[in-house]
Order: structure tokens, then C-alpha cells, then sequence
């Protein structure tokens, strides 16, 4: 009897805090995945430390963030980090919602080019990495190639300072474009199609129809696409470091790479961490100040 009645409270008292005990979970979770790291990775920022269990950490206070910010080398990687975000994403919103326009239009066949589109896609940084530093080739390279062939002068790509960081946004848009095509459709297939029609019978030609119907509709979709893409484009990593690994020298060197190279190269964890907390701002601080943004354009057009 004794038993059943204690079952009965516990499965009572279960019912009760359902919604709080079915959290407990997730909150573990993100305390153990997300909020210690974070705060590891914070604590760490302001100490001198080579990796090592033979070697204590030292507290150096502000030092490394000091020491960081008077590196040239940290400058021009931060720099350059926000300069192929902005031109890759802004070249990449263009052409996903001109491919989604163009792609709402075509009835036939608009599956079998959806899937070619979504190749770049779904291939791994390593097979994207291969196959670019074989287009890029200067000698048997697809892109030498064309140009010779059209009389054009060729170029080193990926080994010229000069045009390594042009090369790698070519990459970037070639591979993540589609992934603003995709959204932008998908906000495309839930119009309303009678807005269009009555307002194609009014006269309104095609590029009317595009500029003063559909992307004002479009706008809360193509901001939430060009958001996600902005704060992934922060967080290159791997096709830069499969096709140059930041060189030549340091020419494409951005904070992802070069937080990786203080932390594994040159076993400087402190400054690792110091960069990691400063790009971790960075992200955060855009994606708040776009979000804002985003929110003050779907008011306009509400």
C-alpha cells in the first residue's frame, strides 16, 4: 500500500514538472557543450600557457589581448576576415535570389537543376578543396586553360598575394550560393500567386512585378537567408585551409585560420583563446547589429 502511494506522488509530481523535468536534458547539455567551453576558453584568454602539463599556467592578465591587438598580423587577419564575409555574401545574395527568380519560372526540368545546383552543396571541404587547387592549377588548371584559349593572360590563383583571397570567394560563392537559392525559393513557393496575377493584369510588366511585389514580400525571407550565410562565412575554415592553408605567407590567413595555428602550430593557447573570445564577439556583435537591421527593413515593408 505503502508503494503505491509513493508511485502514485512520484508519477503525480512528474506530471506536474513535466514541462521543467523534460528540459533537464537539453540544459545539461548546452551547459556542458556550449556554456563551459565558452567560459574555458574565456579563463584561458588571460593566461600564458604552451599546452603543456609540465609547464603551469601563468596569469597574464590583458596581456594577450594587449599583445594581439598591436600584432599586425592579428589585425590583418581580422580585417581580411570581414572583407571576404561582406564581398562573398553580398555577391552570394545576389545571385541566390536572380537563380531563384530565374528557377520559379522554369517549369520543366526545374528539378534535375535544383540538383545540380545543390551539388557544390553536399561534396566535403576536402573533395571542394582537390578540386579547386586542380582548376587553379597554373600549369594544367581548367581556369589557366580557358584563358589561353580565349588569349587572355593567365595567373597563379591560390599562389599570388595578389589574387588568393579573389580566389577563394570564387570558391565560396561557387559552393554556398545555392544555399541562399534554396531559402529564397522556398519563400517563393509560399506567395500568393493572386497578388501577381492581378497585378499583371493591371499592366505591370515582369520587372515590376519583381520590384515592387515580390521582393518586398521576399524581404523577411532574403535578410533571414542573408543572416544564416553571414554568420557561417564568419566561420571559414576548412576550404581555406584545404587549399592554402593561409599562404602564401600569410596572405589568406583570416582569425579562423590563425586562431588554429597559435593553438596547434605554435602552441600558444593563450593567444588561441584571445583570438577565439575576439572572433566570438565579432560574430555576435554582426549577427545582433544585422538582426537589428533585418528588423527595421520588415517594418518598412509591413
Amino acid at each position: 500500500m505503502f508503494c503505491v502511494r509513493k508511485k502514485a506522488k512520484t508519477g503525480s509530481f512528474l506530471n506536474r514538472n513535466a514541462r521543467f523535468v523534460m528540459t533537464i536534458p537539453t540544459i545539461a547539455f548546452i551547459l556542458i557543450c556550449v556554456v563551459y567551453p565558452l567560459f574555458y576558453t574565456f579563463r584561458l584568454s588571460f593566461f600564458d600557457w604552451r599546452m603543456s602539463a609540465n609547464v603551469a599556467q601563468e596569469f597574464v592578465g590583458l596581456g594577450n589581448y594587449v599583445e594581439l591587438f598591436t600584432d599586425s598580423r592579428f589585425l590583418n587577419a581580422f580585417w581580411r576576415t570581414i572583407w571576404f564575409t561582406f564581398v562573398a555574401v553580398t555577391i552570394e545574395t545576389v545571385l541566390g535570389v536572380a537563380f531563384a527568380l530565374l528557377l520559379n519560372k522554369i517549369k520543366r526540368g526545374s528539378n534535375v537543376i535544383r540538383t545540380v545546383f545543390l551539388m557544390p552543396m553536399v561534396a566535403t571541404p576536402v573533395a571542394v578543396g582537390i578540386l579547386w587547387k586542380l582548376i587553379y592549377d597554373p600549369t594544367i588548371g581548367l581556369a589557366n586553360t580557358i584563358l589561353s584559349t580565349l588569349h587572355l593572360p593567365t595567373g597563379t590563383w591560390l599562389g599570388s598575394s595578389a589574387t588568393v583571397m579573389i580566389s577563394l570567394i570564387i570558391i565560396d560563392i561557387w559552393q554556398w550560393t545555392p544555399n541562399i537559392m534554396l531559402i529564397v525559393l522556398a519563400g517563393l513557393s509560399g506567395m500568393d500567386d493572386s497578388v501577381i496575377e492581378s497585378a499583371r493584369i493591371d499592366g505591370a510588366s515582369e520587372w515590376q512585378l519583381i520590384r515592387r511585389i515580390t521582393l518586398p514580400i521576399l524581404t523577411p525571407t532574403i535578410m533571414m537567408a542573408v543572416l544564416l550565410r553571414l554568420i557561417d562565412c564568419l566561420k571559414t575554415f576548412d576550404i581555406i585551409y584545404t587549399t592554402t592553408t593561409g599562404g602564401p605567407g600569410y596572405a589568406s590567413e583570416n582569425l579562423n585560420i590563425l586562431s588554429y595555428k597559435y593553438a596547434f602550430d605554435y602552441l600558444q593557447m593563450g593567444d588561441a583563446c584571445c583570438s577565439l573570445v575576439v572572433f566570438f564577439v565579432v560574430v555576435c556583435g554582426f549577427a545582433l547589429l544585422f538582426s537589428a537591421f533585418r528588423r527595421k527593413v520588415e517594418r518598412r515593408y509591413e
